[in-house]
C-alpha cells in the first residue's frame, strides 16, 4: 500500500529511531482495562485468527460514550484503502486487492484492483449492494468525484473517467507522472477537494483543478505520506509514518512559487510532536520490533511507526469538545488516536487527548485502520483493510517475516471492513442534499463539514450561476462565518467573485474572514481591480495587522503582474516592520525566485545585520542555489548508471529528495555526506541492512524531531541483484556535489556474503 508501513523507510544512508515523547499533554486517565493491560501485558499475541465483524467490534475499546457500528464487510468489500461519498451518500471505495498477497509480493502486478459503489438501500445503516464501477486496475490508491466524472489514481498515472449511469465512459489521461517513481508505499494519494477548489495530495508537490474541459496542474508544497485532510478554514493536515501530525498554518495555495526555497515557514510544521502510542495488545509484528526502544517491556509499540490518514473531525455529531479534533490511524498498533489542536495567532499546535489510552484500540491484530473520513451522517468512518501483512516487500525484514509466519498472517486474503464511530444514544442521520440549487446555498452553513464541502462542490460542478445573488448575500452573513467562507469560495469556483466581495472581507473585524479574503484575493486581482485593492492591503500593513502580514507578502507575488513598484514597496515595508518573523521572511523570499541576490543587496542596504531572521533565511536559499549550480548533470549520470538512477527514483528520492539534500521530517542529505562518499564497505552495509541513529552528517547531528525514523536496508530482498545495488551506490556517490569512486558488483557481493546472516540494522557506533 504505501502508508501502511511499519517504520520509516529511507533507502540510502542515514536514519534514526524516533523516540520523541516531548510536550506531554494534559491527559485524561486511562480506562481501568487499558491501564491493567498496559501494566501486565496479558493480552495474548500468540495467535491472530480471522474473526467476524461482530467479533471484531467486540475486541475494540472505544472512548466511553461512543460505539462502533459496521457499515460494510466482505464479500461486499475487499481490501479497501480509500473511499469517498457521492451526493446521495453512496460509498465509492478503492480496493487494492493485489497488495502483498504473501511476503514475496507474488502477483502484485495482477490487475485485480477495483473501484466499487456500496449502497444501503434498506436504510438500516449497513451497505447491502455492491456495484463494480471499474475493475482490472493495478494497485489503485485514490479517487475523487468531480463534475460528471471521477479521478482515479492508478500508478503511475492519474485518469479522469466520465460517469454514465454508474458505468465508466470516456477515459482521459490527466497526469502521466502522478505517481512516477517511488514504490507502492511511497506514491501520491489523497485527491482531496479543498476549500479553495483545488485538489491536493499527500506524498506529492502537485495540485490539480478542473477548468472547463481541462485539468490544471500546478506546483505546491510537498506534503505528508498517506492521507490528507483540511480544517474549516481550508488549511491542510498530513503526516509521515513516524509522526503524529503535520500541517500548514496558511492557505495551501501560497508560498510554493520559489523553486529555490526548500522549506517555507508555516508549511509542513509539526502540529503535534508527541508520537507516543498506547496499544492494548502486544504488537511484536512491526518491522523493527527487535530493536531496543521500538517495543516496551510488554511488547507494545512505543511510538508511531505507521501513522496515516489524519482526519480533522468536522462532522458536528460528536459535540463541541470534538470540533476540529484530529484523529490519526495507526494500523500496525491497531488503534486510532485523538489529538486536540489549538490556534495561537496563525500558529497551530496540539496535544494528545489522553495518556495511556487511545480513542479506539483493538486486540485484533488484523484490524488495520488505513483511512478515516468525515461523512454525510456526521459519523467518523474507518476503512479497515483487515489483513495480516501491511509491510511492503521492499522493506520487509527477516524479523517481521518470522512474526508473519508464527501467526499465519499471510492468509486468508479477501477481507475488508468499513465501520463508523458514533456517540451512543445519538442518531447518525444521513443529510439528504436537495436538487434545488437555492436550497443547497443554505446548507453551506451546515454544522457538518462534509455537507458544506459537498454542497460547495455540487454548486460549482453544476455551474449553478443562478445562485450567485444568494451567495453574494451569504458572504455578508454576520452570524455564520462558516457560511460566509463557503459562499465566498463557491463564488470563486463559479468564476463569479468580484473585487467588492473581497474588499468587504478584508475590512471584517473577525480574523477568519479577513484570512479568507486574503487567501482568495489573487482570484480578483486584475488590471481593473488592483488599484482598488492595493490601498486596502497597504492599510492593513500600517495598522499593524500582524496576522495578515504573511498573507500580504504572499499576495505581493500576484500584485507584481499589475503594479510591480507597489508590490516591491509592500515587500520592503514588510521586511522592515517584521525582520525577525520567520513566517513573514519566508513569505517575502517566495516572491524572489532567481532574484535572491538582488533582494539580499536591498536588505543589506537598509540593515547589514546578518543576524536578522530574514537575512538568515535568505542566506539558506542562496546556499541551496549555489549547491544546485555545482551539482553534476543527472541525465548524464542516468545514462552511465541506468539501473542505479531508476532505483534511486523509485526507492530513495521520496525521502532524500531529488536534489539529494534530504526532505524535512523524513530523511537527511546524501549530498556531500561522508557516509556516501567515504568508506565503501560502510555504505554498502548501510544500504543492505539499514542504519539506526542519531547520526552525524557533514558536521550536523540528525535526530528527532528534525528528522525521524530508522532506515531499513534492502539487502533482505533476495531477488535484488548485486549489480543494481552497485549501480545505485555509484550513482549517489557521483551525484550532486559528490565525486567519489564507483562501487563494483564484486564489492557489493563480498559484503553481502559476509553479512548474509545479519538480522538487524547497524548503528553509527557499530560501523565506526
Amino acid at each position: 500500500m504505501r502508508k501502511l508501513l511499519y517504520y520509516s523507510f529511507f533507502l540510502v544512508l542515514t536514519g534514526f529511531l524516533f523516540y520523541c515523547q516531548t510536550n506531554k499533554p494534559k491527559n485524561l486517565p486511562a480506562t481501568e482495562n487499558q491501564s491493567t493491560q498496559a501494566a501486565t501485558g496479558k493480552t495474548d499475541a500468540a495467535s491472530s485468527p480471522v474473526i467476524s465483524p461482530t467479533e471484531a467490534i467486540q475486541k475494540m475499546q472505544v472512548e466511553e460514550g461512543f460505539e462502533v457500528k459496521l457499515v460494510a464487510a466482505e464479500p461486499l468489500v475487499i481490501a479497501p484503502v480509500a473511499m469517498t461519498f457521492d451526493a446521495t451518500g453512496r460509498m465509492w471505495v478503492v480496493e487494492m486487492e493485489g497488495y502483498m498477497p504473501d511476503t514475496l509480493g507474488t502477483g502484485e502486478e495482477i490487475p485485480n484492483g477495483k473501484i466499487v459503489i456500496l449502497e444501503d438501500k434498506n436504510n438500516d445503516g449497513i451497505a447491502d449492494t455492491r456495484k463494480v464501477f471499474l475493475d482490472s486496475l493495478v494497485l489503485p490508491r485514490a479517487i475523487s468525484l468531480i463534475e460528471n466524472g471521477i479521478l482515479v489514481a492508478e500508478p503511475p498515472r492519474l485518469w479522469f473517467y466520465e460517469i454514465n449511469g454508474d458505468k465508466p465512459g470516456k477515459k482521459v489521461l490527466v497526469d502521466d507522472k502522478y505517481a512516477e517513481g517511488g514504490n507502492v508505499e511511497h506514491q501520491p494519494n489523497g485527491l482531496l477537494r479543498s476549500l479553495d477548489n483545488w485538489i491536493y495530495n499527500a506524498k506529492s508537490s502537485t495540485r490539480y483543478r478542473k477548468k472547463g474541459d481541462k485539468l490544471l496542474i500546478e506546483r505546491t508544497h510537498f506534503r505528508g505520506q498517506w492521507g490528507i485532510s483540511q480544517d474549516n478554514y481550508g488549511r491542510l493536515y498530513y503526516n509521515t509514518n513516524s509522526e503524529n501530525l503535520l500541517g500548514d498554518y496558511f492557505a495551501p495555495g501560497f508560498g510554493a512559487t520559489n523553486k529555490n526555497q526548500r522549506n517555507v515557514a508555516g508549511y509542513n510544521e509539526k502540529t503535534v510532536v508527541n508520537n507516543r502510542v498506547y496499544p492494548i495488545r502486544p504488537t511484536p509484528g512491526v518491522n523493527r520490533g527487535y530493536m531496543e526502544g521500538v517495543l516496551d517491556s510488554t511488547q507494545r509499540l512505543v511510538n508511531f511507526t505507521a501513522a496515516c490518514s489524519p482526519l480533522v473531525y468536522r462532522g458536528g455529531l460528536f459535540g463541541p469538545a470534538y470540533a476540529a479534533n484530529v484523529f490519526v490511524a495507526e494500523p500496525s498498533a491497531n488503534l486510532i488516536k485523538r489529538n486536540i489542536v489549538q490556534e495561537n495567532g496563525y500558529v497551530i499546535k496540539g496535544q494528545q487527548a489522553y495518556k495511556n489510552k487511545e480513542f479506539l484500540a483493538s486486540t485484533d491484530e488484523r484490524f488495520r485502520p488505513v483511512s478515516l473520513y468525515d461523512a454525510p451522517d456526521g459519523a467518523l468512518y474507518v476503512v479497515d483493510m483487515y489483513r495480516g501483512i501491511i509491510q511492503h516487500k521492499t522493506y520487509l525484514t527477516p524479523y517481521l517475516k518470522n512474526e508473519i509466519g508464527k501467526r499465519d498472517l499471510t492468509q486468508p486474503l479477501g477481507r475488508g471492513r468499513i465501520y463508523k464511530i458514533v456517540p451512543k444514544n445519538k442518531e447518525a442521520k444521513l443529510v439528504k442534499l436537495p436538487d434545488n440549487p437555492t436550497e443547497l446555498v443554505k446548507l453551506l452553513g451546515h454544522e457538518n463539514g462534509w455537507v458544506r464541502d459537498k454542497v460547495q462542490q455540487m454548486l460549482i460542478d453544476g455551474k449553478y450561476t443562478q445562485v450567485v445573488p444568494a451567495l453574494r448575500q451569504a458572504v455578508q452573513e454576520a452570524n455564520n462565518s462558516i457560511l460566509a467562507i463557503h459562499a465566498l469560495w463557491t463564488l470563486e469556483g463559479l468564476g463569479a467573485l468580484k473585487a467588492d466581495d473581497v474588499l468587504a472581507t478584508l475590512k471584517h473585524s473577525e480574523w477568519p474572514i479577513r484570512m479568507q479574503g486574503l487567501s482568495v484575493l489573487p482570484a480578483v486581482l486584475n488590471k481593473s481591480t488592483h488599484k482598488q485593492l492595493i490601498p486596502v492591503l497597504q492599510q492593513m500593513l500600517t495598522q499593524n495587522d500582524s496576522l495578515a502580514a504573511p498573507y500580504l507578502a504572499y499576495n505581493a507575488y500576484y500584485i507584481k503582474n499589475f503594479d510591480k513598484p507597489a508590490a516591491n514597496k509592500l515587500l520592503q515595508s514588510l521586511a522592515k516592520r517584521y525582520p525577525n518573523n520567520r513566517y513573514v521572511a519566508d513569505a517575502i523570499i517566495s516572491n524572489y525566485q532567481d532574484q535572491e541576490e538582488t533582494l539580499q543587496k536591498e536588505l543589506m542596504a537598509w540593515s547589514p545585520n546578518k543576524e536578522l531572521t530574514i537575512n538568515q533565511q535568505l542566506q539558506r536559499v542562496l546556499t541551496n542555489i549555489q549547491n544546485v549550480k555545482a551539482s553534476r548533470d543527472p541525465q548524464a549520470l542516468a545514462k552511465l548508471y541506468p539501473k542505479g538512477a531508476a532505483m534511486f527514483t523509485s526507492t530513495c528520492q521520496t525521502c532524500h529528495g531529488a536534489d539529494g539534500n534530504g526532505v524535512k521530517s523524513l530523511a537527511p542529505p546524501l549530498n556531500q555526506s561522508e557516509w556516501v562518499t567515504g568508506d565503501k564497505n560502510k555504505l554498502i552495509s548501510i544500504v543492505l541492512f539499514g542504519l539506526t541513529g542519531p547520526v552525524k552528517v557533514n558536521g550536523h547531528l540528525y535526530q528527532a524531531p528534525e528528522i525521524n525514523g530508522d532506515m531499513p536496508g534492502i539487502g533482505y530482498n533476495k531477488d535484488l541483484p548485486n549489480e543494481d545495488i552497485a549501480q545505485l551506490l555509484s550513482f549517489i556517490r557521483k551525484s550532486w556535489r559528490n565525486n567519489a569512486d564507483p562501487i563494483s558488483t564484486e564489492e557489493v557481493t563480498k559484503v553481502r556474503q559476509k553479512l548474509k546472516d545479519r538480522q538487524k540494522a547497524f548503528t553509527a557506533a557499530e560501523l565506526n
